[in-house]
C-alpha cells in the first residue's frame, strides 16, 4: 500500500511540474511608488519604483495541487515542508545585464549572489567560489563578456571568475590583492579595475587576469587614498569612493587626478563614510553616504544637486546603505545594506 501512495506521489508531483508556470517578477512596492523627488511643485526628477527583497518579488501563479501535495505528504508520511524563504541580509553592491535582463546581487550576510530573473522568473542562489569553498563577503559584480561574470570577495582575497550560470571558472591573481572590493570594467581597453581596500589602491587587470597597472598610493593627496570601496566609470573618467579620505575622487583612466566630488562635514550633502558611487547618462554623479544614510546627487562640475535619504525604514530612508549602480533603463538601485534591501528609482530626466 504505501509503495502504490509513493508511486502516485511521484506521478502527481511530475505532472505539477510539467505544467507549472513561471513566476511574475516585479518590484516589491505600495501606494508609495508616486513619490518623487524633489517634491512637487518642482519638476521631478526622480521617482519611486519599488524594492528587491528576495522571492517576495516573484509572484508564482495559484496551482490546485498544493493542497494534495499536503494531503498525500500526510497519508505518506513524506517530508512536504517547504524550504525556508530566500530574503537579501545584507546587499552590498551589484549590477543588471541588459541582454537578460537578470538583476545580480551580492550579499554578505548570505555569502552569496543572489540573481534575479525576470524572464525566467525566478530566483538564484550562487555560493560556490570555487569547487571547495563558499563566498565569505562578495562585494562587486561585473560582466567582461558575454559568457563571463566577475564577483569581488573582500574576505577570500581574490576576484573570483563565474559563468552564466554561476559555475566557478578560477580567479584573478589572488597574489597582488589584499582586500578587493569594488570593480568596474572597460570594454574599450578591455580592463578590469579593482579597489584594493587594504592596499589602498586601484588595481587594473587584464580580462585574462594579469596584473597590467597600480593608480595610486596610501596618503591624503590627490590621487592618494585611505580605503578605496567603490568605483564606476564615466566615459573616459575613474570614479573612486576613497572612504576614509571622506572624499570622491575622480581620476583619467591612467589614474591622473581630475577633481574630488563632495567634502568631510556634519552637514547634508557632506562626506563621512561615502561609499557606492554611480553616473547617469548626463553625467550626474551619485554618491552614498553611507554615515548619513543619504544619496547624494552631484553635477559635472561637483555641485551638489538633490540629497534622497535619512535614517529608517521607509520609503526615501536608509540604513547604512553600500553599494550603488544605474543600468541601461536608467534605474538606479542602491544597496540598502542594513534595511536588507535594494531600493529602486526611476531617473526622469534632466529636462
Amino acid at each position: 500500500m504505501q509503495r502504490l501512495l509513493i508511486t502516485l506521489v511521484i506521478l502527481l508531483l511530475g505532472a505539477c511540474a510539467g505544467t507549472q508556470q513561471p513566476a511574475e517578477f516585479s518590484l516589491s512596492h505600495q501606494q508609495e511608488h508616486s513619490t518623487v523627488w524633489p517634491a512637487l511643485p518642482e519638476i521631478p526628477r526622480f521617482q519611486y519604483l519599488g524594492q528587491l527583497t528576495g522571492e517576495s518579488n516573484f509572484k508564482h501563479p495559484q496551482r490546485e495541487v498544493g493542497g494534495g501535495r499536503r494531503l498525500l505528504g500526510w497519508l505518506t508520511g513524506l517530508q512536504t515542508d517547504t524550504p525556508e524563504t530566500l530574503i537579501l541580509r545584507r546587499p552590498q553592491s551589484g549590477m543588471v545585464d541588459a541582454g537578460t535582463q537578470r538583476i545580480y546581487v551580492t550579499d554578505s550576510g548570505l555569502g552569496a549572489v543572489v540573481v534575479f530573473d525576470e524572464l525566467a522568473g525566478k530566483l538564484d542562489l550562487w555560493q560556490q567560489a570555487d569547487q571547495d569553498e563558499s563566498f565569505a563577503a562578495p562585494v562587486a559584480i561585473v560582466r567582461i563578456s558575454p559568457d563571463e561574470v566577475l564577483v569581488s570577495d573582500a574576505k577570500l582575497g581574490r576576484i573570483v571568475r563565474l559563468s552564466n550560470t554561476g559555475t566557478p571558472q578560477g580567479s584573478i591573481d589572488a597574489e597582488n590583492l589584499l582586500r578587493p572590493a569594488g570593480m568596474a570594467f572597460d570594454a574599450v581597453e578591455d580592463r578590469i579595475y579593482v579597489a584594493d581596500s587594504a592596499a589602498h589602491n586601484i588595481k587594473v587587470f587584464s580580462p585574462q587576469g594579469t596584473l597590467v597597472d597600480v593608480l595610486g598610493e596610501p596618503g591624503v593627496e590627490p590621487g592618494q587614498f585611505n580605503t578605496p570601496t567603490h568605483l564606476t566609470l564615466n566615459g573616459e573618467q575613474l570614479i573612486v569612493s576613497d572612504s576614509l579620505n571622506a572624499r570622491v575622487q575622480v581620476l583619467t583612466l591612467e589614474g591622473s587626478f581630475v577633481q574630488v566630488i563632495g567634502k568631510r562635514g556634519l552637514y547634508v550633502g557632506n562626506l563621512v563614510r561615502p561609499k557606492g558611487v554611480a553616473a547617469d547618462q548626463d553625467g550626474n554623479v551619485y554618491i552614498v553616504e553611507s554615515l548619513f544614510d543619504h544619496l547624494l546627487i552631484f553635477d559635472t562640475n561637483g555641485q551638489l544637486l538633490l540629497s534622497i535619504g535619512g535614517s529608517g525604514t521607509a520609503v526615501g530612508q536608509f540604513y547604512l546603505p553600500a553599494g550603488l549602480w544605474i543600468d541601461h533603463r536608467d534605474r538606479i538601485f542602491l544597496a540598502d545594506m542594513h534595511n536588507g534591501r535594494v531600493i529602486v528609482l526611476q531617473y526622469l530626466g534632466s529636462s
